[in-house]
């Protein structure tokens, strides 16, 4: 019989458990976009996106309540996420927009996906119709993805009326990827 090397076959188990793992720091799930978590407060964000720049932009509205958006950049200046805190005694993140196409959900929509690929993945609760947009919420999740009216047929570009999903093509594309946590 032929001698097993057993370093050997640890190395290759450790590389195949490695190459299994899955990439996490563009994956969005319900509680978490790339290392922020739901819970995390906005004083860790530093520490969470350590090779980002973040920059804060603290805005007084008219009605005397505070706006916190918070932008996270990759270093060489290409954003990455928009962020907006809540008023808690310790802030945390309430809405995240997805601004870099290598975020993906688990169900693997991004930035790149068209409204078939959303269909596939989720079940659709509601479309609102806006002025310049439609904003498709899917059921069972936090997540909201809007498409832009110049995706739909030239019909439908300027109503205010109710859009239907069996109105919008396919091929529409997402323009913006939100997640809302509350």
């Amino acid at each position: 019989m032929k001698k097993i090397n057993t370093v050997a076959i640890l190395a290759c188990l450790l590389a195949f458990v490695q190459s299994c793992e899955k990439n996490t720091p563009f994956l969005i799930t319900e509680d978490s976009v790339g290392p922020l978590l739901k819970t995390s407060p906005v004083s860790e964000l530093e520490t969470l996106f350590v090779n980002d720049s973040i920059v804060k932009d603290t805005t007084n509205l008219n009605l005397g309540a505070t706006s916190k958006k918070i932008e996270v950049f990759e270093k060489g200046g290409k954003p990455l996420l928009t962020l907006t805190s809540n008023t808690d005694s310790i802030p945390t993140i309430e809405n995240i927009r997805i601004l870099d196409k290598r975020y993906t959900t688990n169900k693997g929509i991004g930035l790149q996906s068209t409204f078939k690929d959303i269909q596939k993945q989720y079940t659709i609760k509601k479309i609102v119709t806006t002025l310049n947009s439609i904003v498709v919420f899917p059921k069972e999740s936090n997540l909201y993805f809007t498409i832009d009216k110049e995706e739909l047929p030239s019909n439908l570009r300027f109503s205010t009326s109710n859009i239907e999903a069996v109105q919008i093509p396919d091929e529409a594309k997402i323009k913006y990827l939100m997640l809302g946590w509350e």
